[in-house]
């Protein structure tokens, strides 16, 4: 979005364009004005889609002058900033149609949600209202976390969809290094440290960035000056990403604190993962029937198994009567492909997308958004139909 800024403070011009060039899409200060009577005189080369307008030192006779620049750019939104009492000159900025006015000193979650619904009305983006989903481990090594990344990833790239992954393993996290091998220059300690800030912008700021459409808000590895996370941060940080996120996938790990589980009472839909084992199953029917001690009901939880053999002495459907809980899916013991992508960094559908891992992870996200992609040929054809032409 390009703006017209009217301002006679450079430092408040610099504030906007560093808040707008964080923003995705960015906001671009186009062209800019010393004061209304420069931009009523003035106009700027091309009409501006929003006009920023310091009113802070505006004297009353100069009120009009906003009618007429309210005029003059009749399709852009405008965003009023005030510096004071300034009675009359908010009445002038309401009959010429203005609804965004936010005091001075400028603060920077307040711009950016008028910001969010400046750009919702001019068609740059979309609120959304993301799913949440939920992976976390039976056991030590089920390999939820391998699901969880490789998952968000084929999610982004196969069905088109903008995902947030959230590691909440706290100090052992390390989700973000099996599809990148970007440090993190954020986790989500720093979020939770600046909870007043979380918006779309400041979240997207936080992320490593795997692909266009898949970003991994890394786990609290050091926790930034003993922050302590709560339950209200992670709802908070949940209520902004459901917003601006399709999907968000939640790397939950085996420990259940008030912030995991503010997380999974918040999941449309949980994901244990388990493999067929004796000791995995011990503990899956441990944490089941934590599930149903909260009163998570059975159609919220799916089981997924994990590394799996068709012919062994276990079947499918004993677990499921020995759990009491749906299997939705079982992916194969793929063990050269996963362990290739661990290793390296990279997602298993980038780095073999033929192999039966990346096949089973396309499956996953045909049954997850099945009734969302109707309209498309499948996603099979359209990821192993380019496979094929490949060859």
């Amino acid at each position: 979005m390009k703006a017209l800024m009217i301002t006679r403070d450079s430092q408040l011009h610099a504030e906007v364009a560093a808040q707008g060039a964080a923003r995705l899409p960015a906001l671009q200060l186009a062209a800019s004005r010393d004061g209304l009577r420069d931009a009523v005189e003035r106009l700027a080369p091309e009409a501006p889609q929003l006009v920023i307008v310091d009113a802070s030192d505006v004297a009353p006779a100069e009120a009009e002058l906003l009618e007429r620049l309210a005029r003059l750019y009749p399709g852009a939104a405008f965003m009023l900033l005030t510096g004071g009492q300034q009675h009359e000159l908010l009445i002038r900025a309401m009959r010429a149609g203005m609804r965004e006015v936010l005091p001075l000193p400028l603060q920077h979650k307040a711009f950016h949600e008028a910001m969010d619904r400046i750009d919702v009305q001019a068609g740059v983006t979309q609120l959304r209202d993301g799913k949440v989903l939920a992976f976390l481990s039976c056991k030590g090594g089920s390999g939820a976390t391998f699901i969880s990344t490789n998952f968000g990833y084929a999610l982004a790239t196969l069905a088109e969809k903008k995902v947030l992954l959230i590691d909440l393993h706290g100090q052992f996290g390390d989700a973000a290094l099996y599809v990148s091998d970007l440090k993190p220059a954020m986790t989500l300690a720093h979020v939770c440290q600046q909870i007043g800030r979380v918006d779309g912008a400041f979240l997207a700021s936080c992320l490593v960035h795997v692909s266009p459409g898949f970003g991994v808000l890394a786990a609290a590895d050091d926790p930034v000056g003993g922050v302590d996370m709560t339950a209200e941060h992670m709802e908070t940080i949940l209520r902004v990403a459901r917003q601006h996120y399709d999907y968000i996938v939640l790397d939950v790990g085996r420990q259940i604190d008030p912030m995991s589980l503010r997380a999974l009472d918040g999941a449309d839909a949980i994901y244990p993962v388990l493999q067929l084992a004796l000791p995995d199953i011990r503990d899956g029917r441990r944490l089941l029937d934590i599930f149903r001690s909260l009163g998570y009901p059975n159609e919220r939880v799916h089981l997924i198994v994990n590394r799996y053999e068709k012919g062994g002495k276990l079947r499918l459907s004993d677990l499921e009567q020995a759990l009491g809980a749906e299997v939705v899916h079982a992916v194969p013991n793929d063990y050269i492909a996963a362990t290739d992508s661990v290793n390296q960094g990279v997602p298993a559908l980038q780095l073999s997308r033929t192999s039966a891992v990346a096949r089973s992870l396309a499956e996953l996200v045909e049954r997850v958004t099945a009734r969302r992609i109707a309209e498309n040929k499948g996603l099979f054809g359209r990821l192993f139909g380019r496979a094929d032409a490949e060859l």
